[in-house]
């Protein structure tokens, strides 16, 4: 049976990190190297990755629940305490074999989800080497409140891009008070997240791909408001 608790908490598709011979892991076998780093790497981070670990994180609801603030609610050892989002996952750094920040005893027992403006008017889009793959290659989650076609308020995620879902953070602050037909605009806002993508040696057409789902999401999400 599948939950939610179990869907965010969901590891790595890396085919290194699956392939338990002869492959070297930090996150399977600590201290052993990451074989992404410098080999096949098309479906690697562009963002926030290390030199243990260069993966991403699956989930495609993760990254719905980043946009949306989402917090995780955990029962542990101490009692009751609420994670946002945002910290709920973490980045390699040098301990990539932890992949969120529960302890050992705690238990996921709620999601909230806030009622914002912004997720009356949202949309999900993942892209896929081919429709039949499960796993998104580049995923991105909008929400957008409008005064007529001008945004008031955006929030944007990616997934596919980095250890944790993506926050694009300095594109929810360009796009204020951009007109939603104002294409060359949104993608001006949306690209000011991307300074300091990272890519690696194969997935270099992330950073445009990103971009692009990223525009197309947050229009799409437009278009319900």
């Amino acid at each position: 049976m599948a939950s939610i608790g179990g869907n965010i908490m969901q590891r790595t598709r890396c085919a290194y990190f699956r392939d338990e011979i002869g492959c070297r892991c930090n996150k399977r076998n600590q201290g052993s190297g990451c074989a992404a780093l410098r080999g096949l790497n098309r479906n690697h981070a562009i963002f926030g990755w290390s030199e243990s670990c260069v993966a991403t994180n699956p989930s495609d609801l993760a990254v719905a629940l980043a946009a949306m603030d989402a917090v995780v609610i955990v029962l542990g050892k101490t009692g009751e305490r609420l994670i946002p989002f945002k910290d709920f996952h973490r980045l390699p750094a040098s301990t990539p074999q932890r992949d969120n920040v529960l302890d050992r005893g705690d238990l996921i027992v709620a999601i909230e989800v806030p009622a914002t403006v912004e997720a009356h008017a949202s949309h999900y889009l993942k892209v896929r080497d081919r429709a039949s793959y499960e796993f998104a290659l580049v995923s991105a989650a909008a929400g957008v409140a409008t005064d007529g076609r001008r945004i008031r308020s955006a929030r944007l995620a990616m997934g596919g891009v980095a250890h944790k879902p993506w926050r694009l953070t300095a594109a929810e602050s360009g796009l204020r008070g951009i007109s939603l037909d104002d294409i060359d605009g949104l993608r001006s806002a949306i690209a000011a997240s991307f300074t300091d993508a990272r890519p690696l040696a194969h997935n270099a057409f992330k950073v445009e791909l990103s971009q692009r789902v990223a525009l197309r999401a947050l229009r799409t999400a437009g278009a319900r408001t």
